[in-house]
């Protein structure tokens, strides 16, 4: 196999991770479309799972609900270049660190999951409800923990490589002032 089929090959297994983690977002979706109702709650694991269909025309929390037509096509376009710009660097970026390239794929997911919603439903549905003692966390779905999860570990990729480089810097400093 060459060299470009080798790369193309490990890049579609970030790409194939990102379709399944899609996938299981719009069935989830689906099972909550036919299953929930407005004001229902479901309760998988009392007092800390629950299900609630709700719609969501805003962005993560329930924020900028308000921007009616205008909003939903800004958010619809903010997506698609988030979704491009994240595929891009999959297919750009060198083989070098797949927990960067995982959190791409969560990133990826997550954003096209909403963005079918936004462009399909003019909203997102969100159903997950996780409760912590008396402290509610906003609904969410599994786009939503794909995304959060991707930024999580991106940031925490951004910090470890700091570390790594500053170490780096400290040892280089020493050696040339011994």
């Amino acid at each position: 196999m060459s060299a470009r089929g080798r790369n193309l090959g490990w890049r579609a297994a970030y790409l194939f991770a990102a379709a399944c983690v899609f996938l299981v977002d719009q069935v989830t979706k689906a099972w909550a479309v036919r299953r929930l109702r407005f004001g229902e709650t479901v309760r998988a694991v009392e007092g800390f799972l629950h299900f609630g269909y709700a719609e969501n025309p805003g962005i993560a929390f329930g924020q900028f609900q308000e921007g009616g037509e205008f909003g939903r096509w800004l958010l619809i376009a903010l997506a698609a270049l988030a979704a491009v710009g994240v595929a891009l660097y999959i297919f750009r970026a060198a083989r070098t660190d797949d927990r960067t390239l995982g959190a791409c794929a969560l990133l990826l997911a997550g954003i096209v999951g909403n963005l079918t919603d936004r462009v399909r439903l003019g909203y997102v549905i969100d159903f997950i409800e996780v409760h912590l003692g008396s402290y509610q966390w906003p609904t969410f779905n599994v786009a939503d923990a794909a995304i959060c999860t991707g930024a999580v570990l991106l940031a925490l990729d951004i910090i470890l490589e700091g570390r790594k480089e500053g170490g780096r810097q400290k040892t280089l400093m020493r050696s040339e002032n011994p």
